[in-house]
């Protein structure tokens, strides 16, 4: 069984409409180790056994260092599970992570397709970095589930770079992608309808349920995911740090089919 190696990215910098992404890391793992619950995933896999917990990247390094920093740490023929922060680290993660697998596959589980060429004038925003990957050729193909907010522009953009789009309107219980070769799975709290996750920053109701994204990571242990991310989990806007715990039980399903 393979040990994941788990990093923290507290950076929100790049966030359009409010801040608190880059507190996330720390509390993703406390709920983790909370007495509240245990290690173990629906698996039966006492995932504190399969997680080398790396640490954070220092907060003060910027946007245009972070890939510098993630080259120092990162390491070939190992899987990384990563905690945003906002959706805008998995541009630098994915310029390491793609230097690594040639003819990487993206799965990305968003309310949003964040396609955009440049939101506010910025072009490394959190609504921005599929567009700078597949721009870049990061990855030979990108599929995205779960969007519910595409506008003209990104449809667009999605056409440009030949998205496959699967709508949560669209979303079945049996719903299951196929992708070849090596696979980094990109997820955004915000997948979830906010009744289940109240600490996103931006609320998109219509979204999946807790159980409905569980049963999609489960259903996919044929991928040969190497990397994950999972980010946009705002504690500034959290209840009781329900969205937290939600976090860490995806962490634990990850771990378990990612291991």
């Amino acid at each position: 069984m393979s040990v994941i190696n788990l990093l923290g990215i507290p950076f929100d910098a790049n966030s359009s409409f409010m801040r608190g992404p880059a507190q996330a890391p720390p509390l993703i793992r406390k709920a983790l180790h909370s007495d509240s619950s245990n290690y173990y995933n629906e698996g039966g896999q006492n995932v504190s056994d399969l997680i080398n917990d790396r640490g954070d990247i220092p907060a003060v390094v910027p946007y245009q260092g972070l890939q510098k920093e993630l080259s120092k740490v990162y390491t070939h023929g190992d899987k990384w599970i990563f905690l945003g922060g906002d959706h805008s680290v998995t541009y630098p993660i994915l310029q390491v992570v793609a230097s690594h697998h040639p003819k990487l596959s993206i799965l990305h589980l968003d309310a949003h397709s964040d396609l955009y060429d440049e939101l506010d004038g910025n072009r490394l925003s959190h609504a921005c970095p599929f567009a700078r990957i597949m721009e870049d050729g990061l990855a030979q193909s990108l599929t995205q589930v779960g969007i519910r907010t595409l506008n003209k522009h990104q449809k667009e953009q999605a056409e440009k770079f030949i998205v496959d789009i699967i709508p949560m309107n669209k979303w079945t219980d049996d719903l299951t992608v196929n992708l070849e070769g090596p696979v980094y799975l990109s997820l955004d709290i915000d997948v979830l309808d906010p009744a289940f996750a109240p600490g996103i920053s931006h609320y998109e109701p219509g979204g999946a349920t807790t159980r409905q994204v569980i049963d999609f990571i489960q259903r996919h242990k044929h991928l040969n995911i190497v990397a994950a991310d999972i980010v946009e989990y705002n504690p500034v806007r959290d209840v009781n740090d329900m969205t937290a715990f939600v976090a860490a039980k995806f962490l634990k399903e990850l771990v378990g089919i990612m291991s």
